[in-house]
């Protein structure tokens, strides 16, 4: 299965592997550069179906850090549109970007809040930080969260313009869309607080301005935390229902993650820890799901998939260690995938 191709409405992966997105903390002013260009072409060379590029900020608040990517302007669009005509050029590989807005957790170094000199007032839905050393994040009115829902828009509408093939909207890991899911990071007490219905009302409101900038050849991703490990959280339960309502609206895959929005919150770490709420989340809501999280080998892969816990398998820090895991696990298993005819005289038959 892992080698099999698959479809997003009329975007064709060639199989089953996801680069998953990393911030490189590597940009000026929100641009892509040189590094950036050999980076993702690199990773593209090796195979992968799908290459989803970082968290890319809607706005420059939106950043986690001041070094950290953005599509907030056409300039930005342009550099990236140099890497996605690189990757389609030279491989088969397809390319996504992730839009993000960080919230609360914005203007950082090395996860620690940078002065607001060097940095920027924070937002988020509510008047609680993410650490209690932290700036108190300013509260959203509402006509400021439509302001924001205008700029994923755009955002989108420059990543169609660019040449992606996917759209993922960043709805997991802490940052300001799971600030709005969460009841212990949103006390909001109007149409955006309170209630699932309510909290959730922001992401809808993004995923249905984002499909309006889309079409059949582009597809459409989000990506959440299946728990946020806390209790009276965000949990499974909550992210089923929400992968419920998701596919209603026109969402092609949920990736699933977990954590990133309570500090000091308890994770148990192994293998595939995050599997099983792909798999619950694929199962109860009847929805293509993505599994993440410390999967480092082609049989591990190819177990999720036959195990029907998963369809596609986003590769995290292992494809920064091995950007051929792609193509030296189609070696072992004796199936085909896309490999430069550069490198021709290297291949395993």
């Amino acid at each position: 299965m892992l080698y099999n191709s698959i479809n997003f409405r009329n975007v064709e992966l060639k199989n089953h592997w996801v680069m998953s997105p990393m911030c490189m903390y590597s940009c000026e002013n929100g641009l892509a550069n040189d590094f950036h260009l050999v980076h993702y072409g690199s990773r593209a060379q090796g195979g992968v179906g799908l290459i989803m590029m970082e968290a890319t900020g809607v706005e420059p608040r939106g950043r986690i850090t001041n070094r950290c990517m953005g599509i907030w302007n056409d300039q930005q669009a342009e550099q990236l549109q140099k890497i996605v005509d690189f990757v389609h050029k030279n491989s088969e590989t397809k390319m996504g970007i992730q839009l993000a807005h960080a919230g609360r957790k914005g203007s950082t170094w090395n996860n620690t809040q940078i002065p607001i000199e060097e940095g920027w007032e924070t937002i988020a839905p509510s008047a609680i930080p993410y650490h209690p050393s932290e700036r108190i994040p300013h509260v959203l009115s509402v006509g400021e969260i439509k302001e924001l829902v205008l700029n994923f828009k755009n955002s989108a509408r420059r990543a169609v313009k660019a040449g992606f093939d996917v759209v993922e909207i960043h709805a997991a890991h802490g940052y300001l869309i799971h600030q709005f899911l969460s009841p212990l990071s949103n006390v909001r007490t109007d149409e955006y607080g309170g209630s699932f219905e309510n909290r959730i009302r922001f992401l809808i409101e993004i995923v249905d301005a984002v499909n309006e900038e889309l079409n059949e050849n582009v597809a459409l991703f989000v990506r959440v935390s299946g728990t946020e490990y806390a209790e009276n959280g965000w949990d499974i339960e909550s992210s089923v229902e929400l992968a419920k309502v998701l596919k209603n609206h026109g969402v092609d895959l949920v990736d699933v993650s977990s954590g990133g929005n309570i500090h000091g919150a308890k994770i148990s770490v192994f293998d595939g820890y995050q599997v099983p709420f792909s798999a619950q989340i694929k199962k109860e809501a009847e929805v293509k799901t993505g599994a993440v999280g410390l999967i480092t080998t082609t049989e591990q892969a190819e177990n999720i998939l036959q195990n029907n816990e998963a369809d596609l398998i986003f590769v995290a820090r292992e494809i920064l260690r091995n950007p051929y895991i792609a193509v030296q696990g189609s070696f072992e298993m004796k199936q085909d995938c896309f490999f430069p005819r550069q490198y021709t005289r290297a291949k395993i038959s």
